[in-house]
Order: C-alpha cells, then sequence, then structure tokens
C-alpha cells in the first residue's frame, strides 16, 4: 500500500502543523499531490486504465479549487505552498 498512516501523519506533520490537524488546507493540497503523482505513475505503465484516469482528473479538480481558496485567503502563503510542493514552474 503507497499510503499508509505513517505516510498520510508525516505529510500533515510536515504541511498541515501537527499529525492530527488533518483537516488543513495546506495539508488536504500536500495529500491531494501525493496521490496525484502516485496515480501519474501508475498510468504511464496501465494506458487504458480509464478508471484511475477519472479518479486522477478529479483529484487535479479538487488541488486546483484549494490552491484557489489559499490564493484568496492568503498570497504569501500560496506562493509559499507552490515553491514547497512544486507545483509550477
Amino acid at each position: 500500500m503507497y499510503l499508509t498512516s505513517e505516510v498520510k501523519q508525516g505529510i500533515f506533520k510536515q504541511h498541515g502543523g501537527s499529525e492530527t490537524n488533518t483537516g488543513s488546507t495546506e495539508g488536504q493540497i500536500a495529500l491531494f499531490s501525493h496521490r496525484i503523482n502516485h496515480l501519474t505513475g501508475h498510468l504511464k505503465n496501465n494506458r487504458k486504465d480509464f478508471g484511475t484516469q477519472t479518479a486522477l482528473l478529479n483529484l487535479v479538480g479538487k488541488r486546483r479549487r484549494l490552491l484557489d481558496y489559499v490564493k484568496g485567503q492568503d498570497i504569501e502563503k500560496y506562493r509559499a505552498l507552490i515553491k514547497e510542493l512544486g507545483l509550477r514552474k
């Protein structure tokens, strides 16, 4: 399993402030990014897996909406998160 509870706790500790703060926007974006990277690698090997492709597109949309929310709330936090996760060029 690629996403164990230890991996989730590490993601939320690094981006959300604490291991139990699973509702933070930054932590959610980091978790979605981790899942998107995993699904992208899966789709490189399994090109005809259309269910995974649909799930990937849904995750990208959720992450985009959360990033838009953070951008509207605090532009500096948005820029720091983008740079930390390496989402833009």
